[in-house]
Parts: structure tokens; sequence; C-alpha cells
């Protein structure tokens, strides 16, 4: 069984590396055609606000697959 410890590090890990591979996809969207002239700031941090919500999905979806296939263990 991993520690809590070395768990929460890899949690850690985990949502960052999957926000900013999120924030790197959402560079791709060309979404000019959406901005208001005046409101890049707030474009820029709705951005990041979806960033965060779908990393830390995307995140949490692979943290539970893997403690789900740790608990595997108890099935047998």
């Amino acid at each position: 069984m991993i520690s809590i410890g070395t768990m929460s590090v890899i949690q850690i890990v985990s949502h960052l590396f999957f926000i900013c591979i999120t924030w790197y996809v959402l560079q791709g969207i060309n979404i000019n055609a959406l901005i208001r002239k005046g409101h890049e700031k707030e474009m820029k941090i709705l951005m990041l606000f979806i960033t965060v919500a779908i990393g830390a999905g995307v995140s949490r979806f692979f943290l539970d697959i893997l403690q789900w296939s740790q608990d595997l263990n108890y099935l047998f």
C-alpha cells in the first residue's frame, strides 16, 4: 500500500501535469471570434478557470483508475 504522503505527492504532480497539458491544448483553439474588444483579460481568466476544471477532472479520473487498480488486491 502506498503511504499517504507518497500518494499526496502523486496527486499534486498529476494535477499540475494535466493542468499544464490542458493549457497547452487550449492554446491551440482560436477563440478570437468569441472575444469582444477590450475584454481579452477576462477571456484569459476564463481560459485559466476552464483549464483548471478540465485538467483537474482528467487528473482525478487517472488517479481514480490508479486507486481502483490498487484496490483490486482486496477482491481476491
